[in-house]
């Protein structure tokens, strides 16, 4: 570096050059770019190999005849005819089983009239499993067109003869659920198996206004269809009483006539 000085009243001034001041030029290196690691290439294989064969799987899962129907197992039958189950699925033979719409499947064999409850299943490799619960008869009521048997949630399902010690529904002109015979279903089933077996008539002339006939001939005023396990429950205890007529319509005042 060069410099001058200037030597005035006993002191000396340095002072750089313009030339001086000017920076050289640094050489820079270009970055040296590591080598490919071997292990990256192999976890990109092993994923593009892993997408392969679930494509692979996904394919002969929908569409290849190797988990296609090739069986139906239907259960819970006892009224109902397998034959009608089978056509109200309307599933094929043959059919993948990824392609069988099971929720559209139950939803028509629910259809049925004696059919409560399905349940449709995909069985691996090749079958399909039905699960049927038949509607039950708890009671009856006669019109002109015969006698209808009623489940306990109140469904008219079927017109045929009723079997033996049913009770029987006296409401008049009765409708597809009609709130009367919800009513007096519910409450129907509200009642312990034991007592249950004793009702012989059951009357609703309004939901609200529920009344059974046991085979002693003791009346039971019940009222609506609310708080039926309480109002069960207390009928229970006031039958170990003596009375003709027994009131549970309001459970926290009973009364025996």
């Amino acid at each position: 570096m060069s410099s001058s000085s200037t030597r005035s009243a006993g002191r000396t001034e340095y002072r750089e050059s313009a030339k001086d001041s000017v920076a050289k030029p640094t050489r820079i290196e270009p970055p040296v770019e590591a080598p490919p690691r071997r292990g990256k290439w192999k976890s990109r294989l092993l994923i593009a190999l892993i997408l392969v064969l679930a494509g692979v799987l996904g394919w002969a899962v929908y569409f290849s005849p190797m988990f296609s129907v090739r069986r139906i197992d239907v259960e819970g039958l006892h009224v109902v005819k397998s034959a009608d189950v089978m056509k109200a699925l309307d599933v094929p033979m043959g059919v993948p089983l990824l392609q069988v719409d099971t929720k559209g499947a139950a939803r028509r064999v629910a259809n049925l009239p004696k059919v409560a409850l399905v349940r449709v299943q995909r069985n691996y490799p090749s079958a399909l499993k039905v699960t049927v619960t038949e509607r039950v008869a708890a009671a009856y009521f006669t019109t002109e067109q015969g006698t209808h048997l009623v489940d306990l949630e109140g469904v008219d399902f079927s017109t045929e003869p009723a079997p033996k010690d049913l009770p029987r529904l006296r409401i008049d002109s009765p409708s597809q659920r009609d709130p009367r015979v919800v009513a007096a279903m519910t409450v129907l089933g509200a009642l312990p198996k034991s007592l249950r077996s004793q009702v012989t008539e059951l009357y609703a002339k309004t939901p609200a206004s529920v009344q059974l006939m046991l085979a002693d001939g003791k009346r039971v005023v019940w009222g609506s269809a609310d708080s039926s396990e309480l109002k069960a429950n207390v009928l229970v205890a006031l039958l170990s009483q003596q009375g003709r007529t027994y009131d549970v319509s309001s459970p926290d005042l009973p009364t025996i006539r």
